[in-house]
């Protein structure tokens, strides 16, 4: 059976049928797991609600990703899959927004930035 006939079947072709979709997980695994490593030092180095939040965002990106493989190799069905997914992408837009709107207007000779 080919990866068309696999997917008409079931819905999902399964992993083997799917190098490229498994190649681009991949590499947004690594990826977003190395920003969160960056990320995970600058928030070390500054310490402060909005690099915290930041943070966050990266740390649900890189969980985001890990829910991908999961689904491609069947360990999270595709229900929980989106249902996961949209919920950690509120998350991301929320901590992003909430970083942003701490940032707020600067005062002069604000020492937080």
């Amino acid at each position: 059976m080919n990866a068309l006939g696999a997917v008409a079947q079931s819905g999902w072709p399964a992993a083997e049928h799917t190098p490229l979709l498994l190649a681009v997980i991949l590499l947004a695994a690594l990826g977003t797991l190395v920003l969160f490593l960056i990320g995970l030092a600058v928030f070390a180095r500054r310490r402060s609600p909005r690099y915290l939040l930041v943070l966050i965002a990266l740390g649900a990106l890189v969980f985001r990703t890990a829910i991908g493989l999961g689904t491609v190799f069947s360990y999270v069905p595709m229900t929980l899959h989106h249902l996961l997914s949209h919920g950690l992408d509120f998350l991301i837009a929320v901590a992003i927004l909430a970083a942003a709107y701490l940032s707020g207007p600067s005062t002069p000779g604000s020492a937080d930035d």
